[in-house]
């Protein structure tokens, strides 16, 4: 008995020693392991939020069209990712943040790096100690979301081979260049400037780019009177819009908070910050709705949330809470006079795009120089506001200028060459009839709009919706 007993208090004690002898050993996960793993994890779930935006810019998109276009939007959004994914890791992700010179990337291309030699190729993201991989999976979404504004003003009316051949250029070259400026090491960031997550690089950028299209492609058909006076046009979904708003909201949680590119605390400091200032935007947007027309607009109101979180964008993580919500109530009431505005002198923009990302880039990039606080300018100075005089603002304003003109020429160059060659506008008669069937050969609502097509009628048939639009002053 005396044997038995001493044979299972040794057996227990082994059992006991176990875990601590595992733990002794030199293979055993560090704090450091942990840590790197707690941020890898957190940037994979960021990207993976960003990427989601693109199932909200469908959704906005649809919500937004007529219904014989839907279809199309999908499938510019389906084509639009695969050419941003394949062209940034073949060329982008390189040229914005090879190590390199002041204006691109030299290093880096197909993300093919030698062992241990990542920091040093890639010296623009330097900073964080994420894998390689993790790295492309977040800011390819950016890419991506920057590409997917580009559209927003180029609806139903845009052959489909214009959206391929621009999305190589847009994300292969443009984008690049004007991130490699700012967060890649080149000039502008030399100089300080403030954008920390993408009102420039990404918004103003995909904004700019938008203008040019929709400039030399002109408005709808039915867009304005015999006397240039604007009609409304209105989307066939409103729900569907405002679902899309949402999803954005949402994917904005790994736009803001995401680009630490760690498991911080800070990450819950730039949610607040995000959130009041979307929150903030639909006030401001629906407030100048109901001054302007005594009404409240839906449409409106979502678009004042996007102006909100785009605004925020640059200085999300340099701003007190309280100064988030002006720059989000700011940002809706810009958005909605800037509306008002392009839609009378003739730039139809059926999602609002120029004025909530474009409009709000530069509104937010801008608020960086007035708000930023001294203990959280991580990068440049201190904003006007908190004694750090006009010296901060003058560089966001230079960089407004420098990326937003750099964006707009390079792009009216590449439109202006596509309409000279292939063209960039569909038909009248495929105008009318809508994309759908005669780009992609379906109806998005087959039950709802083939039937008139299929009778014969195609382009004669009565749109219900286009009816009520040119009755609608």
């Amino acid at each position: 008995m005396r044997r038995l007993a001493l044979l299972t208090t040794a057996v227990l004690m082994l059992v006991l020693a176990l875990p601590t002898l595992a733990f002794a050993q030199e293979d055993g996960p560090t704090t450091a392991d942990l840590s790197l793993a707690m941020d890898t994890m957190w940037v994979i779930v960021a990207a993976v939020l960003v990427l989601f935006m693109q199932a909200g810019f469908a959704m906005l998109e649809v919500g937004f069209s007529r219904m014989k276009n839907v279809g199309s939007v999908v499938a510019k959004i389906l084509v639009n990712l695969a050419i941003a994914a394949l062209l940034f890791w073949a060329v982008g992700f390189a040229i914005t943040f090879g190590t390199g010179n002041a204006i691109f990337g030299t290093q880096g291309w197909f993300l093919a790096v030698p062992a241990g030699q990542v920091n040093d190729v890639y010296a623009g993201l330097s900073w964080t100690q994420v894998p390689l991989s993790a790295k492309f999976l977040f800011q390819v979404a950016f890419c991506a979301v920057s590409l997917a504004i580009v559209w927003g003003t180029m609806l139903e009316r845009t052959k489909f081979a214009v959206y391929v051949i621009f999305a190589i250029v847009f994300a292969g070259l443009l984008y690049p260049l004007v991130g490699h400026w700012i967060w890649g090491g080149g000039w502008l960031t030399e100089l300080g400037m403030q954008d920390f997550a993408g009102s420039t690089v990404v918004h103003l950028s995909g904004a700019m780019a938008a203008l040019a299209g929709t400039l030399l492609l002109g408005p709808r058909l039915g867009k304005y009177d015999d006397d240039g006076r604007p009609i409304t046009i209105p989307g066939h979904n409103m729900p569907l819009a405002v679902l899309g708003v949402l999803i954005l909201w949402v994917g904005w949680y790994g736009f803001n908070p995401g680009s630490t590119m760690a498991a911080s605390p800070q990450i819950a400091d730039i949610a607040l910050t995000t959130t009041l200032a979307a929150a903030a935007g639909v006030l401001g947007a629906m407030g100048m709705s109901y001054l302007y027309r005594r009404n409240i607009d839906v449409g409106m109101g979502g678009n004042g949330a996007i102006a909100g979180l785009v605004a925020i964008t640059a200085p999300s993580a340099f701003v007190a809470p309280w100064a988030s919500i002006v720059i989000g109530f700011l940002a809706g009431v810009i958005m909605y006079a800037t509306l008002v505005y392009v839609d009378r002198i003739g730039v139809d923009d059926p999602l609002g795009a120029i004025a909530a990302h474009g409009m709000g880039g530069i509104w937010g990039t801008l608020s960086c120089g007035l708000f930023t606080t001294p203990a959280l300018a991580a990068v440049g100075e201190p904003g006007l506001f908190y004694g750090g005089g006009f010296y901060q603002l003058g560089i966001q304003a230079l960089g407004i200028v420098a990326c937003g003109g750099f964006v707009f020429l390079a792009s009216l160059a590449v439109f202006a060459a596509l309409k000279a060659t292939i063209g960039i506008r569909v038909k009248p008669d495929q105008e009318l009839d809508g994309l759908d069937i005669h780009e992609h050969g379906v109806f998005g609502y087959p039950d709802l709009v083939a039937t008139d097509y299929q009778n014969g009628n195609g382009n004669k048939a009565p749109d219900p919706i286009e009816g009520v639009a040119k009755n609608t002053a």
